[in-house]
Parts: structure tokens; sequence; C-alpha cells
């Protein structure tokens, strides 16, 4: 699963435009639903959008992940959701009597999910928009296509078609795709709208915190390496269901949306800027992994087996370099997240033998952060 979402930053920045330009396509394609307005309260944005990297909630971005940690199996290393996310939310459910189409369909969903790495990177698709109405209009906008780019009426909307048939390329897929989102959509209006606005009211200080202390202390200090990795602006997204694996999409050539794990206290707002910190270190860390193995390597599929190590490492490493009082804080949240023992007296040699690296990779990271940092 790792490898797969690795696989997606990569090539999301494919599909900047289309965002901008989301509610001329829905409004101008035959047949098309009405162009999408803003969502009812509890289901929008909340956070300090006019500062540099402002910390948000999105309605549509937890509700899409909250459905792909209902249905995958999670065993990787760094959970790709918060441990025990599926187990509270059932409880939660069936302690309220509700059950929803995700959950009738769920054998099925997770069935094909669980074989095809296009659907499982399309976990990332909501970080592109801003409402869940606009992601169901561009959806239904490419199943009303088919997924066929050429019976656009125009040409935003065939570049919408072609992006989201790159994640959902097969007959099969787009079927799989109408499934996830009416079940989805049930979910939202019987569970999780209702859940996910409680939740906002009762960590609406946790969400305060986070920002200051992202925008006070923190962010200054990222913004010279931000600036040098083609990072300087764009939004910092805390999700429920997220935990120390966050989810990070290139929007354009220096903005990107990171979700982080979403702490449960005020006082464990930091835990928030560790993931971050993780998630931007990717910029570094990929390109020290690619650079230091050879071809053969590549084909063998061990620079997918380092890349996870490799930012985890790279988040520790970055830390050290422009806020190195978290350092320590950041192994032990990440040796936490791998479910180890995170009393360690020096937690971060306990994360180094604990993740791996080949010398030539970890010295690579150094190298790469030192040069990234260079220009500041």
């Amino acid at each position: 699963m790792t490898t797969a979402l690795r696989s997606l930053r990569r090539h999301s920045s494919l599909v900047a435009p289309f965002v901008a330009a989301l509610a001329i396509a829905c409004a101008s394609s035959p047949g098309a639903d009405p162009a999408p307005q803003p969502e009812a309260a509890g289901q929008g944005v909340t956070g300090t959008p006019d500062q540099p990297w402002p910390v948000k909630t999105r309605y549509v971005a937890d509700l899409w992940l909250h459905g792909y940690a209902m249905l995958l199996q999670d065993t990787s290393r760094i959970p790709l959701f918060a441990r025990g996310y599926r187990d509270r939310m059932v409880v939660r459910k069936n302690q309220s009597n509700i059950t929803t189409m995700l959950d009738a369909n769920r054998e099925q969903l997770a069935r094909r999910l669980e074989t095809t790495a296009a659907l499982q990177n399309s976990q990332f698709l909501s970080l592109y928009f801003g409402t869940w109405d606009q992601l169901k209009d561009a959806i239904a906008l490419f199943q009303r296509a088919e997924g066929e780019p050429r019976r656009a009426s125009n040409q935003q909307s065939a570049q919408l078609i072609a992006f989201l048939a790159a994640n959902f390329p097969t007959a099969a897929d787009r079927e799989w795709l109408r499934l996830f989102t009416v079940s989805l959509e049930d979910e939202g209006e019987k569970f999780y709208q209702s859940y996910w606005t409680q939740t906002q009211r009762e960590r609406s200080a946790v969400v305060t915190a986070v920002d200051s202390l992202w925008q006070r202390v923190y962010r200054p200090r990222f913004q010279g390496y931000l600036n040098n990795s083609r990072q300087a602006g764009g939004d910092f997204y805390l999700s429920l269901p997220l935990d120390g694996e966050g989810r990070t999409v290139r929007q354009s050539e220096r903005t990107n949306v990171v979700a982080v794990a979403f702490p449960e206290r005020a006082d464990s707002a930091v835990t928030a800027i560790y993931v971050f910190a993780h998630e931007v270190s990717g910029e570094v860390t990929s390109l020290a992994v690619r650079d230091n193995l050879t071809p053969a390597e590549v084909r063998m599929g061990a620079g997918t087996k380092l890349e996870a190590a490799a930012l985890v490492r790279g988040g520790e490493m970055l830390l050290a370099r422009l806020a190195p009082e978290l350092a320590e804080g950041y192994a032990r949240y990440y040796l936490r997240s791998a479910g180890l023992d995170a009393s360690a007296s020096d937690p971060r040699a306990a994360l180094a033998a604990a993740f791996p690296l080949p010398d030539t990779i970890r010295d690579a990271i150094e190298r790469q952060i030192e040069i990234t940092m260079g220009g500041i």
C-alpha cells in the first residue's frame, strides 16, 4: 500500500489546472449537474486561509479518506490510518443503530480495492476538491462520458475526465467508483457528517493550538526549506482518519496540499508538525533514493522498498536541521506509530535501527537537505 501511495505523489501535478476550471466544466457540459455551490454549514473549511500554509480542516477530504479507512486492511508499518480507526467508527455506528450503504457494500468494494493499485491511489482524489458537491459533480461528469475525454464538450471537462480515467481506467473501475460514491454519500448523510461536525466542535481548541504553533513558531523556520524545495505555498489539513502516514499532492509547480493526523488534544498539537515534516521531506528523500540505485535495483523494486523508511528518517533529519528541539519527540511519535517501544533513552537511534537505510542513501538525504537549505 505505501508503494502505491508514493507513486501518486510523483505524478499528481499533472492535474493542477483542472481544479480551478471545475465549475466551468460541470456547468457547461451537456447534461451536467449545476455548478457546485459552497457547502452547507458543517461541511466546509476552518482555519486561516489568509496566511501562508494555512491550517484547515475539510469535510470532503475526511469523508473520502474515511471511506478508504473503512474498507482497507491496513498492514503498513506506519499505518495509513489512525490505529483502531475503523473499529471506533463501527462502535459509534452500532451504538446509534446506524447501518449505511457503505456497510452493505463493504465486502464487494473492499475485494476489488485490495487488488487494484490505481484504486488505492485514488484515496488522494479528495485533496484536489474544495467541497463534497464538487467531487460528486466531477465524478458524475466522468461517468456520463464513460471515462472518455473525447466525449467532453470542452477542454476543461476533457482534462478532468482524463485525470479521473488515470485513476479509474476500466469499466470495472468506473463501476467501483459509482458504487463507492453512492455508498459514501449515504454514509455521510446517515452518520459521518454529524460525527465530523461534532468532532470539529470538540477539537476547535486543537485547531487553534496547531495554527498558533505553526504560524508563530515553526512555519517561519520551515519556510526557507519549503521555498527551495518547490513547496512555497499550500494548505495544511488536519484530517481525522489519518495517523503518521499523511497524504500529499502537488497542485502546481510550487504549491502542495498536505494532510496530517488531527491531534486529539491541544497539548499534543506538535504532533501535527511531526507529520508535516514527514510529508514535506519527501521532496528530498525521493531524490536521494532515486539517485543512489542502479537500474537493476530499480527494476527489482528496491526503490519502493526504501522510500517509506527514507521518508520516516528524512522527517527526523529535517527537524534536526530546522527545529532540533522536536527531533526526539518526532522519533518517539514514529516509533509509537509503528507499534514499537518509544521509551528508549535515545529515541533517534532507536528510530534509525527500526527504519534502517544504506549509508549511501542516509548520507544523500542529509546532503540534499543541506543543499536545499543552502539557498536560505
